[in-house]
């Protein structure tokens, strides 16, 4: 039995549903609060589901029971965060602790973590707890994998954070100019599957990106490309994210503007040899863009 935490998320929901397509059994953790909708097209994909939450250590113990893999992908930010109760500290740490903890006391043999690339690595309260709790996995006793991945396509090329295809406009943290490794959750969610039966993923760390490291200035050329028209560009300057992160009041506000400035930075990751082993065609920035524009109106004359 493969558990999965953070199993109504992005990436997770997406892992459960590949796991049970290829008839493994999993086991999703959920919240009592999590959405009904989202919990019962779980179900119906074949998922068993055990309610339980990162911060109710004996609902850990009874999530693990009987588990041979725990994939951890949970975090509180962004759509969960709650200062003080569902937080970067309660969640994102002392949760994923009392995760391992339990894991460990029921007998789990492979633990599987959702960091985030090492290129990600200024000082932010999410990256120091994702190195804190990569370290505490490495010594967890059990056989583990840490997984890297970097700027979610999804996510970052979104309206989520400016980028907003369907009105060609895009907000660019810094001067555009730093190549990142954009890659598709649903590589994510794929290689993460396909570690829990690669004997190379055993006691690794992988650094996940997309097929190509693309500028944000080259990202907004490709779905000017596709979407056939020019987009209008903003910037926003690092001495601007840099005040941004000074001036936060809560952990959620400091992580995200110190994101914003790996962004500026850049995030290039070699990923030839690591498709190659894991067998993993990955999804081009133009395929993303391709399948985003499809979905779009067609532009007001």
């Amino acid at each position: 039995m493969i558990l999965v935490v953070g199993a109504t998320g992005l990436v997770g929901n997406d892992i459960c549903r590949r796991l049970a397509a290829r008839g493994e059994p999993v086991r999703a953790l959920v919240r009592a609060s999590s959405n009904p909708a989202t919990v019962q097209a779980l179900k119906d994909a074949g998922v068993e589901m055990v309610v339980g939450d990162l911060r109710d250590p004996a609902s850990l113990e009874a999530a693990c029971a009987g588990v041979s893999a725990v994939v951890e992908t949970a975090a509180a930010m962004p759509f969960a965060f709650a200062a003080g109760v569902n937080d970067i500290n309660t969640t994102d740490i002392a949760g994923v602790e009392s995760l391992l903890q339990a894991a460990a006391t029921a007998g789990v043999t492979h633990f599987v973590y959702m960091s985030f690339s090492r290129g990600l690595d200024l000082d932010f309260p999410l990256r120091n707890a994702k190195r804190r709790i990569e370290a505490r996995v490495r010594d967890s006793g059990m056989t583990h994998t840490i997984l890297r991945p970097g700027f979610f396509m999804e996510v970052w090329l979104s309206p989520a954070v400016g980028f907003d295809a369907a009105n060609a406009t895009a907000a660019i943290y810094g001067d555009g100019r730093s190549p990142i490794s954009w890659i598709s959750t649903g590589d994510v969610a794929e290689l993460t599957v396909r570690c829990l039966r690669n004997p190379l993923a055993r006691n690794a760390t992988i650094e996940m990106g997309g097929p190509e490291a693309l500028t944000p200035l080259e990202a907004v050329h490709v779905f000017e490309e596709v979407a056939g028209r020019p987009f209008t560009v903003s910037h926003v300057p690092v001495e601007a994210l840099v005040a941004q992160q000074q001036a936060a009041t809560d952990d959620m506000g400091r992580s995200f503007a110190g994101l914003m400035r790996c962004y500026a930075q850049g995030d290039p990751i070699p990923m030839d040899e690591t498709a190659r082993t894991f067998g993993v065609d990955l999804t081009s920035v133009r395929a993303f863009a391709e399948a985003t524009c499809a979905k779009l109106p067609p532009p007001v004359a």
